[in-house]
């Protein structure tokens, strides 16, 4: 017989009867803090090397080794325990810290999406944008609606 585990997120639940209850819901929690708006600080597939510190979580590549391998397209994050992995269901989103932009659980493995907000860099002249929000300028200039109130 296998743990009972929710169906989403397959966290860990109580079974009837169960001795050291504190243990399966501490190890619950720690789970539900990977998932809850997650953030990864990146995708790798082999943690040798990284300097975690606790909280901080990356996306497993689709070739993961060491201490991550059988986990390919999992979320691991690092706890006071070590490592916990969660499978995150299908097309989960979370921010990534490395690229600013989010990556999305397809078919197990981690998609990278466009970034959030693009700093700079921009080559199209929306020219009715321009003159809309300098339509907008005079309105306001004729109306007197810039003048701070008395």
């Amino acid at each position: 017989m296998t743990d009972p585990q929710s169906p989403r997120y397959r966290l860990p639940l109580l079974a009837l009867a169960q001795a050291q209850k504190e243990l399966i819901h501490n190890e619950a929690l720690a789970v539900i803090d990977m998932l809850l708006h997650p953030v990864a600080e990146g995708v790798a597939s082999d943690p040798a090397g990284l300097v975690a510190s606790l909280g901080q979580c990356w996306a497993i590549g689709t070739v993961p080794v060491g201490t991550w391998g059988g986990h390919a397209g999992e979320l691991a994050g690092w706890t006071e325990g070590g490592w916990r992995f969660a499978p995150p269901p299908e097309r989960m989103r979370l921010w990534n810290r490395a690229t600013g932009g989010t990556l999305v659980s397809v078919g197990g493995a981690w998609q990278e999406t466009a970034p959030v907000l693009a700093v700079g860099g921009g080559t199209t002249i929306d020219a009715e944008a321009r003159a809309a929000i300098a339509r907008l300028g005079d309105i306001i200039a004729l109306t007197g609606l810039a003048k701070p109130p008395l």
